[in-house]
């Protein structure tokens, strides 16, 4: 079996939580955080199946739809778990609010599902609004002052794009809590090259290995903003309310191409695949950063966690002896 083929068929991704890493199988995933009385605690948990789905979420750019939709609720759920294990909802509050006890009474237990699907309602509201409104706003401003044509407006709207993109991520890699987060992240790539390259998931091979992958979420929203600033170039229009409904409506297809291309460079390894990937993996200089052993030691707590619930039976050779070592 050919070895590119071997490691997309191993099927796991991770997400770097609040002093954690979440790793994702096929049909459930596992989060592993550092308690503060620094023992290693992991809750596993079954999700849907991209193949139990209905057909539609199966096809081609529909697929990449629902799997954002899906990465944004997960990752909420995992954060704030992670931060419940992480000790960091211990506060206790004297009294409670009366919206509080209002929204308890009327929702009761779905109340965190609700404050989720909330959270991620407003993220998106937030990326709409810093991603398309204001690079739309400034780049009508610009170009009204410097009297460009409609291609000169959706050049200038890029580049503002792609300053803000790369500005938020420099700023907030900034923040002490955030940089630990990072350090995390990096910890979940080692872990997931070390066990794609068939090397028994221990802390020295783990520390050997590459903080860059193509699959990273990092590496998807860059190509989020590659395919944006494509597909609106061929959407031209100097009305500023059309511009700003014809980006909103075209958000799910650049979500499924995106998710296409990084599901294609997944899959394969050379030369077009590298320069497609470079500057995703460019970007995780700034979203990655080299952990700490015991970061690495939670990474791996929680890829051992997805394999002893699905373990890659397909793998031969030495992929087959490091999943018995790992589990």
């Amino acid at each position: 079996m050919d070895n590119k083929k071997k490691k997309w068929e191993k099927g796991v991704g991770g997400q770097a939580v609040i002093e954690g890493v979440m790793m994702r199988g096929k049909s459930m995933y596992a989060l592993s955080v550092r308690t503060p009385d620094k023992n290693i605690k992991t809750v596993k948990t079954d999700m849907k199946s991209a193949k139990d789905r209905a057909f539609i979420w199966r096809l081609p750019i529909f697929r990449g739809i629902i799997a954002f939709v899906d990465s944004l609720v997960t990752g909420m759920k995992v954060t704030m778990k992670s931060a419940e294990l992480a000790g960091l909802d211990d506060i206790e509050y004297d009294k409670e609010s009366k919206f509080e006890m209002w929204l308890e009474k009327k929702v009761g237990d779905k109340l965190a599902d609700y404050v989720i699907y909330f959270s991620v309602f407003v993220s998106i509201c937030l990326c709409v609004a810093l991603f398309i409104l204001l690079p739309t706003v400034l780049g009508g401003w610009i170009n009204g002052f410097l009297g460009g044509s409609t291609s000169v407006r959706g050049a200038i709207e890029s580049v503002i794009k792609i300053m803000i993109f790369l500005g938020y991520m420099i700023l907030v890699s900034q923040m002490k809590d955030i940089k630990r987060v990072f350090m995390y992240h990096g910890a979940e790539h080692k872990t997931i090259n070390c066990f794609e390259s068939d090397m028994e998931l221990t802390v020295e091979n783990v520390r050997k290995s590459t903080r860059f992958h193509k699959r990273c979420g990092t590496s998807f929203l860059v190509i989020v903003l590659i395919i944006s600033i494509i597909v609106f170039f061929f959407v031209p229009t100097n009305d500023f309310w059309l511009r700003i409904l014809s980006r909103i409506i075209l958000i799910p297809l650049i979500a499924g191409l995106s998710y296409e291309v990084i599901r294609w460079a997944g899959r394969h390894d050379n030369l077009l695949v590298n320069i497609v990937s470079f500057p995703g993996i460019a970007t995780q200089l700034i979203t990655t950063k080299e952990p700490d052993d015991s970061m690495i030691e939670v990474a791996i707590a929680s890829l051992k966690a997805v394999l002893e619930e699905e373990p890659v039976d397909e793998c031969e050779g030495s992929c087959a002896g490091s999943q018995k070592k790992a589990g």
